[in-house]
């Protein structure tokens, strides 16, 4: 039996939002233990390894709306609307703990909220620069965003407050990613150059021109060894991180690659696309697993689960699809 006959669309939402839907994200989030006051121990009533982490999907759209959605029994259910933004939303990003959103508008705002209780957290202090893709650094102390005016902009999570400013010198931002080590943070650019800064020095430490048209995604391998960049011109690239080699182009899309992401074993990564194609790749072959033609219009947002077996799709037909992608 073939293996692309496990891949199947687990489900399908229609009209989950009011327009088109350009970014998705997916929370985990663990269980915490409880204290015995009485002996200082972990209670045995309350066994954190035995509760189900609890899981959740974000979605953001041109509807200016943020959604945070939880999968009950094989059904998407809305657990909180969250209206803050006033333009279209750009870009969610979970923290790594899962407890907090940020998401981006083009009405250049960025807000932190909190996805269990959908509380708005705090606003961002942006001032009049448009924000772009979001990441959270991986201690959770930090969110990147890149802006147009080719920079790369730091945020503290406590203060609300741009700490660091990186300058691309170049076009602008559309894209960037943080390392999961914490050592890098890559941007992608409205040109097609990409550029990899170290973080504790602050400064760029390489220049990847090997895309001709704008990077809309880009992400690191979970061990920060490689980078994963998908552009306009129909292409994703792999690149060693550190040494900024190329590892292989992978090519399969009929059009732009709208957005990629890896699953957090690290073993495939997927991607999104203009052909209105979601397609699954193993990283050690480089070989595309499985194509799903599930949406009728492009696809902006791609991501796997904690678990690395389930893809969320986002997608401009309004639709939110989950598939499952056996290990």
């Amino acid at each position: 039996m073939s293996i692309t006959t496990l891949y199947y669309v687990q489900l399908k939402k229609e009209n989950s939002h009011d327009d088109s839907i350009w970014c998705c994200g997916w929370s985990n989030i663990k269980p915490e233990k409880k204290i015995d006051e009485e002996n200082k121990e972990h209670s045995q009533d309350s066994n954190p390894e035995l509760e189900d982490p609890k899981s959740y999907i974000i979605t953001g759209g041109l509807d200016d709306m943020v959604k945070i959605w939880q999968l009950i029994d094989g059904k998407l259910e809305v657990k909180h609307q969250l209206d803050g933004h006033s333009l279209g939303v750009i870009s969610v990003a979970v923290s790594p703990d899962g407890k907090t959103l940020a998401s981006s508008s083009q009405d250049a705002s960025l807000i932190l909220w909190d996805i269990e209780t959908g509380e708005k957290l705090k606003t961002m202090d942006t001032g009049v620069t448009d924000v772009w893709t979001l990441d959270f650094s991986p201690d959770g102390k930090n969110v990147v965003s890149g802006s147009n005016a080719g920079k790369i902009l730091i945020f503290s999570v406590e203060t609300g407050k741009l700490e660091q400013t990186l300058d691309t010198r170049g076009k602008f931002t559309l894209s960037v990613a943080y390392s999961p080590d914490g050592k890098y943070i890559a941007s992608g650019a409205l040109d097609g150059i990409v550029k990899i800064f170290d973080v504790a020095q602050g400064k760029l430490v390489h220049t990847l021109e090997g895309h001709a048209k704008p990077i809309r995604s880009l992400c690191f391998s979970p061990d920060s060894q490689l980078l994963l960049t998908a552009s306009d011109d129909g292409h994703m690239k792999l690149y060693d991180a550190v040494h900024a080699n190329l590892a292989g182009t992978l090519s399969g899309h009929a059009s732009w690659v709208l957005s990629v992401a890896f699953s957090p074993d690290g073993k495939r990564f997927v991607s999104g696309s203009s052909d209105r194609t979601v397609r699954v790749w193993d990283l050690d072959t480089m070989q595309c697993q499985h194509v799903f033609k599930e949406h009728v219009d492009q696809v902006w947002g791609v991501r796997f689960n904690a678990e690395s077996n389930k893809i969320v799709s986002v997608s401009e037909d309004k639709s939110i699809n989950i598939y499952d992608c056996p290990l």
